[in-house]
């Protein structure tokens, strides 16, 4: 299993626009209602917002490669475009998704790895994240590899208020 990252850009928006919502499907239609979903995916997963996160010198996307293959995708944020800590010493992981048919390869675990890396060149002393309250595999997953439960924010699917616990990573 040969993975790597690669650096995403303006020309890939059409293609982080497809792997973004049928990603974020796999992962939460069935837990949500139709309608706040709906709102949701037209919402994040828009052309504008993601052209304007991709030109945003604070946020990196980056594809997920498996050999040749495109299993997923994350976002980082750094400094003002973290979506609630805003700590200059951190690197907020926004997104991590892989497609459902990858999962249960390790490519979770070597994404975070990669991630750390990414954050120890930058001198930043922790990455953290959001997960949602009601996904215990995921925070199952983040807790094994040492990520800690260090408050909670509320999340807006449509019009759902939810609530994320926001997990650290110190490195």
């Amino acid at each position: 299993m040969k993975l790597h990252l690669r650096p995403c850009s303006i020309t890939d928006l059409e293609v982080l626009i497809n792997l973004g919502r049928r990603t974020f499907i796999e992962a939460f239609e069935k837990d949500n209602k139709p309608e706040d979903f709906k709102i949701y995916l037209d919402s994040a997963f828009r052309e504008e917002t993601l052209y304007k996160e991709l030109q945003d010198i604070n946020s990196a996307y980056y594809f997920i490669y498996m050999g040749s293959s495109l299993v997923g995708y994350i976002k980082l944020n750094e400094n003002e475009a973290q979506s609630d800590i805003n700590d200059i010493n951190s690197i907020e992981l926004e997104r991590i998704y892989v497609l459902a048919e990858f999962q249960g390869h390790g490519i979770g675990e070597w994404v975070l790895r990669q991630v750390i890396s990414i954050a120890k060149v930058k001198n930043r002393s922790y990455v953290w994240l959001g997960v949602w309250e009601h996904n215990p595999k995921a925070i199952k997953f983040y807790q094994r590899l040492g990520f800690y439960n260090f408050g909670t924010h509320p999340y807006f699917i449509g019009n759902d208020e939810q609530t994320d616990w926001l997990m650290r990573l110190d490195i």
